[in-house]
């Protein structure tokens, strides 16, 4: 089966691309910086990009997308941040994004934030997923943890509606599907260690765009892109584990 994605705070698409190598289907963008549009009407010709978060509604894709996806804004929790003010920086878009989940009511949440968020506002984001009936499990994952050449920790959070996985269990019975034995070990919580076990491969060579680079179109505009987006290996993980659970 594919899962549909909407994919908010897109970026340059690195969790598309990392879902869509799990085997997942976007159905819709959400991103506001004019360089990072025209990256992905490139790369998605076809898939519609929402400008403003604020102006979403989530309603539309209720019963068609069943996983939300993005990296909400780091700046209000990030040390490279100045002053770090949290939920009262104006650029603090949970909120938006929890707004949007709640009217698409997905059966998969997908985040991730910068690890100044742990102590900011990562209780929040928990506790707010699961009173709208999410189990939730968080990690800390670096690039280097899939063979990247820098470290890069990162938090990610992912979320799955208890409500909507039993619909579906009770559906797979009523169809006279087996659901499959049950591993008490292997529903536990992953580990780090667990979550990486399927990694990717190695890299190939990186792009030639650095910091040190000259004559490259565009070059501000790349490197702040690049800066901003998601590891798309630790996404294909994180994808693949779904789609584990969601062909068992």
């Amino acid at each position: 089966m594919s899962i549909k994605v909407l994919d908010l705070f897109s970026g340059i698409g690195g969790f598309s691309l990392g879902l869509e190598r799990a085997g997942m289907e976007t159905v819709a963008f959400c991103e506001n910086d004019a360089f990072c549009q025209k990256v992905l009407a490139k790369h998605w010709p076809d898939i519609p990009i929402h400008e403003n978060i604020e102006d979403l509604d989530g309603q539309q894709y209720r019963g068609t997308v069943e996983l939300v996806c993005g990296g909400f804004p780091c700046q209000p929790y990030s040390i490279a941040s100045r002053g770090r003010l949290g939920a009262e920086d104006d650029r603090a878009l949970w909120p938006e994004m929890l707004r949007v989940i709640q009217e698409v009511e997905p059966v998969w949440v997908i985040c991730e934030n910068v690890p100044g968020i742990i102590n900011m506002e990562l209780d929040n984001v928990l506790s707010d997923l699961e009173s709208e009936g999410h189990s939730c499990q968080s990690f800390i994952i670096p690039a280097c943890a899939v063979d990247a050449p820098h470290r890069r920790d990162r938090v990610w959070v992912v979320a799955h509606s208890i409500s909507k996985g039993l619909e579906r269990l009770a559906g797979n019975v009523a169809g006279k599907q087996k659901p499959g034995r049950v591993d008490k070990k292997k529903n536990r919580p992953a580990s780090k260690k667990a979550v990486l076990a399927g990694k990717p491969g190695r890299w190939r060579d990186e792009s030639g765009v650095c910091r040190v680079c000259h004559g490259v179109s565009r070059r501000v505009d790349r490197i702040r892109s690049l800066g901003n987006a998601v590891v798309p290996q630790v996404v294909e993980v994180l994808g693949r584990m779904v789609m584990e659970v969601e062909n068992e």
